[in-house]
Parts: structure tokens; C-alpha cells; sequence
């Protein structure tokens, strides 16, 4: 990872049921209307497997997953420019993820978003086809990206 980059870099998770459905959260401090999986950033002297395990444990309050694939690249996206300088101290223009696909290995029940801060009022399972249209406009490609990199291993689980 680039220091002194424009983007801040983070991990991202994918993480499917039994069902093979996949988790979204409600965000707390956007509209009611913006849902997404799970991120953040990867913090000073952490590779991204530790961030991602810190943050599915921050965002989520349990860790009980096994990873079942990683992004192929870093999938980036850009910040609208009336919210750049408003996140992060206006230090980024947006973000470069790495992303994880695992699957959720407990109960509904282990999963807590009442977490020291949380980041969601409201989670469910999905279809993996659903994801681009519940998340913000301005990830939308990314989260296009990420259904025709993962889909195809959420089908073979399934036998599909």
C-alpha cells in the first residue's frame, strides 16, 4: 500500500449465510435508504486480513467466518466531491478495497450491531443480484464489480 496515496485504504466483506444470501447493514449516519456489507479502514501497521477480522468483529460483533475468497485486485472508488472534504478530514477523494468473500459460520443470533460504535440500525440477508441497487450511487460499479467476481463461487456453493 502506497503511503501518501489520495485514497484511503480499506477491506470490504462479502459475507453469505447457509443460503447463500449475503449480509447488509442499514447505515447509522446516512439515509435510511443506504444499505451496505460491511468495510473500513485498514489501520497503521495492520495487513488486510487483520483489518478484516477487526472490523466483521467491530461492524457485526462476531468473528465466526472462514474466508472462501479475496478480491482479485483493489476495487477504488471516488468520494462525491461535496462529501470529500467532509470524510476522513477531507485527507482522501475515496477508498481502495480489498475484498473478502466468507461465509457467516454461527447463528443470526451471534450477530450484534449494538457494538461500542455502531455502524447499522437495521441488517438482513440479501440476494447477491441485489447488492448494486441498495447501495449508495457512487459505489455502485464497485459493488457491481464484486457481484461478477464472487457470484460465480456463490453459485458453484449453491450447485448452481
Amino acid at each position: 500500500m502506497e503511503k501518501n496515496s489520495a485514497y484511503r485504504y480499506g477491506v470490504g466483506i462479502m459475507l453469505i449465510n447457509n443460503e447463500n444470501k449475503v449480509f447488509v447493514g442499514q447505515r447509522v449516519k446516512e439515509s435510511s435508504e443506504a444499505w451496505q456489507m460491511p468495510q473500513g479502514g485498514i489501520d497503521e501497521g495492520e495487513n488486510p486480513d487483520q483489518a478484516l477480522m477487526r472490523e466483521v468483529l467491530e461492524e457485526i460483533g462476531t468473528d465466526n467466518i472462514e474466508i472462501i475468497g479475496v478480491s482479485s485486485d483493489w476495487y477504488q472508488y471516488d468520494l462525491p466531491k461535496q462529501f470529500a472534504p467532509l470524510w476522513w478530514g477531507g485527507k482522501y477523494i475515496g477508498q481502495k478495497q480489498k475484498w473478502y468473500l466468507a461465509k457467516f459460520l454461527g447463528k443470526d443470533s451471534e450477530i450484534n450491531i449494538n457494538t461500542e460504535i455502531p455502524e447499522f440500525i437495521s441488517w438482513k440477508w440479501v440476494d447477491v443480484e441485489e447488492l448494486p441497487e441498495l447501495i449508495v450511487s457512487f459505489k455502485k460499479k464497485l459493488y457491481q464489480g464484486l457481484v461478477e467476481e464472487f457470484k460465480p463461487i456463490i453459485d458453484k456453493l449453491s450447485g448452481s
